[in-house]
């Protein structure tokens, strides 16, 4: 089914169906084959004034939004790569340029499976799968059994404001959805992946021959802005761009990044 939910440059329109047995939500503006990938834990309300100047579709990914949240889904890099595999195959999508920011870089376990499919990649502050890297002291809080859950059971919005500088609009579209089943996600998924793990998932990322933006806030407290640089080194056709005075969500800080990202994916 499909409602419409406005109109700027672009009419958005929300869809439900079923794909692999899961319910899953999207937004799609427009034909246009660019698939946005959200960070944990948003959904993909984050990337609406990117579609309505871009188009594109942004799913809510599994564990978050109004997508399925079972505790039977593999939350897991692999496990993300395998449901993007089987939704953009559903939508009979053959090839797509990849928008992603933070753990929306499950994206690259999709590219790395099906290079032939991707036409351009955008990395925005995304969780890197390169050796070396080791998690921010959230993740590191999530990743401890107890103490993660204890951590979950106390987020609210008033705690979102104080650990984050997001605006208000963003941390009330977070605690929407932050129910239980998009906790577990966040969980399992942090729990899944150790350094190690993330050093693996990138593996193939030097056969992945589309044109690739690397963008990066250079005051992101949870991603060294270093991380940028060797990124864009581990992808053939790579370039890194640091956004100045920006943190993690940089088009919130320089709503220019914006511009920038949708002259990427349009070209």
């Amino acid at each position: 089914m499909a409602a419409t939910i406005g109109a700027a440059v672009r009419e958005i329109t929300l869809h439900d169906d079923e794909i692999a047995g899961l319910p899953v939500r999207w937004r799609q503006a427009g034909d246009e084959p660019i698939l946005w990938l959200h960070r944990v834990p948003n959904a993909s309300e984050m990337w609406a004034p990117f579609q309505a100047r871009a188009g594109g579709i942004a799913v809510d990914l599994p564990g978050f939004g109004r997508s399925g949240k079972p505790a039977s889904f593999d939350y897991t890099i692999a496990g993300y790569g395998r449901f993007l595999t089987a939704f953009l195959d559903h939508l009979g999508l053959e090839r797509v340029r990849l928008g992603m920011h933070d753990w929306g870089a499950v994206g690259l376990a999709f590219a790395q499976t099906h290079p032939e499919r991707v036409e351009r990649i955008l990395a925005l502050d995304v969780v890197p799968f390169l050796p070396g890297y080791r998690w921010h002291r959230w993740a590191r809080m999530w990743r401890r059994p107890v103490l993660g859950e204890l951590t979950m059971g106390f987020t609210s919005p008033r705690t979102l404001r104080a650990a984050t500088d997001l605006p208000p609009a963003m941390i009330a579209e977070v605690a929407e959805h932050f129910d239980h089943g998009t906790q577990r996600a966040i969980l399992k998924l942090y729990r899944s992946a150790s350094p190690e793990v993330l050093a693996g998932a990138g593996v193939g990322l030097r056969e992945l021959d589309a044109p690739a933006l690397v963008l990066w806030g250079d005051r992101d407290p949870y991603l060294p802005s270093r991380l940028a640089g060797e990124l864009a080194q581990a992808l053939p056709r790579g370039r890194a761009e640091l956004v100045p005075e920006a943190g993690h969500w940089p088009w919130i800080d320089r709503p220019e990044v914006i511009d920038r990202v949708v002259g990427f994916l349009s070209e």
